[in-house]
């Protein structure tokens, strides 16, 4: 019963704008025109580009020495402390090899204190003439080489002292265990690359995203800019941030250059998993509090008019008839446009010509902003 009763009210409005037509305009040609009303808002230009969800710090926890791994004591997710024990390396070759070096410094001092005592020996029989210079010379030599290898097994005692330290594997910072990338009983090999035991992020509550940004947008990005962007994984929420930093270095891939950006993105409620994709809109110029109008308007002039608009002309309607107005006009966002002038909030702005049959069609509809005036 409602929707006969709706039906039949949008039918009665309807037959009174065909009256309205008919009676004022008779046999006359009717001119149907789009119009919008001027209202304040708000106007933004923007650039999109896509990204990934990174930790801010993240580091890759390895090991200097070569063995079987021993010990886990951190395994994926894991909360760990700067300092706390992540992994033991077997000991076994380092200890013996750490044995091996002090017996070997322990020899070398034997040796050093035998020929030090040796050579101040044949020194002071030198001064007196009782020895010659090439037997003096002899006891300098092999007490200047004991010097230097008692030197050199004090460096390699330090090494191997180290060597057994790096057998115990710390966390270097206070964070989260990212990935695990060894088993107990693996047996790593430490050459040019360092094996990876651990991945570790910092603090998951300060994500980044680090986006790439086509070559044709990158000049109108900068540090400072509000981001706002989402991810496949949390549909309906839109996380916000701003560009903290523009990389100079392009990337090139099949001839098409981009370069990345970096976007401080909050995370105190953890939805932002390291890996996910992000579809970023930063918003490059943007202004509040301003009169818009589409773009279109600017470019309507009507048929009468000897001129063609020039692109500063807005055209009010006030008293069923088309009056011309000079605008300044500031940025646009690719569909409505900023302008200034002698416009007021309410005025009547006309965008385009529309046939009679597209207004009806759109009364039909229920829209808005069709007005029919008698030419």
């Amino acid at each position: 019963m409602k929707r006969t009763i709706k039906t039949a009210v949008r039918a009665a409005a309807l037959c009174a704008v065909l009256v309205t037509v008919t009676s004022c305009f008779g046999a006359r040609k009717k001119t149907a025109f789009d119009t919008v009303t001027i209202s304040r808002g708000s106007i933004t230009r923007s650039v999109t580009a896509t990204g990934t969800i990174e930790p801010i710090n993240q580091v890759e926890v390895g090991t200097q020495v070569s063995g079987i791994v021993d010990k886990l004591y951190a395994d994926y997710n894991s909360e760990v402390k700067k300092g706390q024990l992540l992994a033991e390396m077997d000991r076994t070759n380092l200890i013996a090899d750490l044995n091996s070096v002090t017996a070997m410094l322990n020899q070398a001092e034997v040796e050093y204190n035998y020929q030090l005592k040796n050579y101040e020996r044949s020194k002071r029989l030198h001064e007196k003439g009782l020895i010659s210079d090439t037997d003096y010379e002899n006891s300098e030599y092999q007490y200047s080489t004991s010097k230097l290898q008692l030197e050199r097994q004090r460096s390699e005692i330090s090494k191997a002292r180290r060597n057994l330290e790096y057998a115990t594997i710390t966390s270097p910072i206070d964070g989260v265990v990212l990935s695990r990338e060894v088993e107990e009983g693996q047996t790593v090999a430490a050459g040019l690359n360092t094996p990876t035991l651990f991945k570790l992020a910092a603090d998951l509550t300060q994500m980044q995203v680090v986006a790439s940004v086509d070559e044709a947008d990158i000049g109108v990005v900068s540090e400072g800019q509000r981001v706002s962007f989402t991810v496949d994984a949390f549909p309906d929420d839109v996380f916000g941030g701003s560009v903290s930093q523009v990389r100079l270095n392009p990337q090139t891939t099949s001839n098409v250059t981009t370069y990345q950006i970096i976007v401080n993105a909050p995370n105190e409620d953890l939805k932002l998993k390291p890996g996910l994709t992000a579809n970023i809109t930063i918003y490059t110029v943007e202004q509040d509090n301003v009169f818009t109008v589409p773009m279109k308007a600017l470019r309507f002039a009507p048929n009468e008019s000897p001129d063609a608009n020039d692109g500063n002309t807005l055209w009010l309607l006030k008293d069923g008839a088309p009056v011309p107005v000079h605008v300044t006009v500031g940025i646009n966002d690719g569909i409505n446009s900023v302008v200034e002038g002698d416009i007021n909030s309410g005025d009547v702005v006309i965008t385009e010509y529309m046939s009679l049959d597209e207004l009806l069609a759109r009364k039909r509809e229920g829209a808005e902003g069709s007005l029919v005036i008698g030419r």
